[in-house]
């Protein structure tokens, strides 16, 4: 890759550097420069600017990361559409996070240029978290090391992978010495309870028997027979392989799996196996409600990853759980606390369907038919298998056809009454029927029956308010499109908004969060407004 000052009678076709303001407007790095732009840039008194080209063998950075990204999502992963070189690996279903250690090191070492960053391996994570990013330092990488990193990412399966959590049946057997107090194992169950619905899992029984080898024996064989996981709390921390619980185990059939771990606290976990169910010998910290290194084995065998002597064995990486100040954990009655993970934003969609086609003359432009299906289907369906986070249509002008033409889509629906008062209107009731969890809204206008889904999602993989990517615009060789994705602190604004021009007031007055976001095809850029377009339409 070349990188420097370039004159610009030689930056058309350049990718710009550095972020420039010109006579207004924000030309955002990355941007690949136009002769309308190097023309601008002259009029603004440059003469030059730092760009960056790419040279024969470089692979562009988005094509760079959605490839290694494809490779190396297995399942109940998604790789997110790529932007500005960084694509994420998006979780679809909670779970433990399964990934090789090794082979990511081996594919961060491949480049300087390639980089995936992912949350701890084995990690419960949950939907719509990110799970990973793949970034290629701007503005491209080599193609021999994308090739290289897709290979290993996709080596014997992909690289990461989500295991599901399974409902397991879980039987809790506690030993008791004559000193034992009842009330200790009283308050064991319900905190096993709680950690056990956090996995989605449940107790099935629970067994008080002494602290002696046959009496446990015969306690874990029938707990064998009734349950998935069988969980030894003993009256006395196991010590030794010889010591009651792992004898015990023996003595019923079993055998031994492991005996300690690198964890703290959790060090005295012991693991077997007897009628090809786990048998955990847990350590004394398990009455406690904080997490500890029994979680880290219960929550894999949850999501039925099996768990070896040599993966107990590799734990000591982040295995020191212990309380400090500087590093609280949570108690049994406080409210779970936000680990800071970061996640997906959540992007609702919003399908604009209630006007009255005034220049279709009587036909409702909105259920005639194209493709053999009625248009606002098609705008519906993109929206539906799109990453947004739940769909709102608008409708107005003959609202029971509307239904009817997206009923395959799963929808909430608003009436807006003022449907003859222009389009803000419409958007105005969608923006208040929004849940207010979302972090921004995709505007789709129903008479653009050739928007994919994939272009809904460039627009959500482009946008990060954090980095001046507020309001997304889709274009097409420059020219500005729709749908439009804007974040939720512009909703306060939209309810001010008059008249038929939509939002476009608000992409004027905030130009320095608007990030452009150039399509494959012309599909962002045609509505239809008139007889001949819907002919045109049906002729494509």
């Amino acid at each position: 890759m070349r990188f420097g000052p370039t004159p610009l009678d030689q930056a058309v076709g350049a990718i710009l550097a550095h972020s420039q303001t010109v006579d207004g407007t924000r030309f955002k790095k990355g941007r690949t420069l136009s002769a309308a732009d190097v023309a601008a840039l002259r009029a603004d008194g440059r003469d030059h600017v730092v760009t960056a080209r790419l040279d024969p063998g470089d692979v562009h950075e988005d094509e760079a990361a959605g490839r290694i990204a494809r490779a190396a999502c297995g399942a109940n992963l998604t790789a997110a559409a790529p932007f500005t070189g960084r694509a994420n690996l998006i979780v679809k279903t909670r779970g433990v996070l399964v990934m090789e250690r090794a082979r990511l090191d081996a594919i961060n070492l491949i480049d300087e240029a390639v980089t995936i960053a992912t949350l701890p391996a084995f990690e419960i994570v949950e939907a719509k978290q990110m799970a990973a990013t793949i970034k290629i330092i701007p503005f491209a990488a080599p193609e021999a090391a994308v090739t290289e990193a897709e290979r290993l990412a996709a080596e014997n399966g992909p690289l990461m992978r989500v295991a599901p959590l399974v409902e397991k049946r879980v039987a809790l057997i506690q030993t008791r010495l004559p000193e034992t107090k009842a009330s200790v194992l009283d308050k064991t169950v319900p905190v096993m309870t709680r950690r056990l619905a956090t996995l989605g899992s449940r107790m099935v029984s629970e067994a008080r028997v002494p602290h002696e080898i046959q009496a446990l024996a015969g306690e874990l064989d029938a707990a064998a027979d009734a349950s998935d996981i069988v969980v030894a709390v003993g009256a006395s921390a196991i010590v030794d392989r010889g010591d009651v619980i792992p004898a015990a185990i023996q003595a019923a059939g079993g055998k031994l799996t492991h005996f300690g771990m690198p964890v703290d606290p959790g060090n005295l976990l012991l693991l077997g196996e007897l009628k090809g169910k786990p048998v955990i010998g847990a350590p004394g910290c398990v009455r406690s409600p904080k997490p500890n290194g029994f979680d880290w084995v219960l929550s894999r065998l949850c999501a039925d990853v099996p768990v070896t002597r040599t993966d107990i064995m590799r734990m000591g990486d982040g295995g020191l759980l212990k309380e400090i100040p500087s590093r609280p954990q949570p108690r049994a009655e406080e409210a779970p606390v936000d680990t800071g993970a970061k996640r997906a934003p959540r992007i609702a969609g919003l399908l604009l369907a209630a006007g009255q086609s005034r220049r279709m003359g009587e036909t409702n432009k909105l259920l005639a038919e194209v493709a053999g299906r009625p248009m606002v289907a098609h705008a519906a369906e993109a929206l539906a298998h799109s990453d947004i986070d739940g769909l709102t249509v608008v409708t107005g002008h003959e609202p029971e056809g509307v239904r009817a033409a997206v009923a395959s889509c799963e929808a909430a629906f608003v009436h807006n009454p003022d449907y003859d008062q222009g389009l803000s209107a419409s958007l105005k009731r969608g923006i208040a029927a929004l849940p207010e969890a979302v972090d921004g809204v995709v505007v789709c206008l129903g008479d653009m029956p050739r928007v994919t889904h994939r272009a809904i999602d460039r627009l959500i993989a482009a946008f990060d308010p954090t980095e001046g990517r507020a309001i997304c615009v889709p274009t097409y060789r420059g020219k500005r499109g729709n749908p439009v994705l804007f974040a939720r602190r512009f909703f306060a604004e939209m309810q001010d908004l008059a008249g038929d021009a939509g939002a476009k007031t608000l992409i004027g007055a905030y130009e320095d969060q608007v990030v452009e976001v150039e399509m494959d095809d012309d599909s962002v850029l045609n509505d239809i407004d008139t007889p001949e377009a819907l002919a045109r339409a049906r002729d494509t």
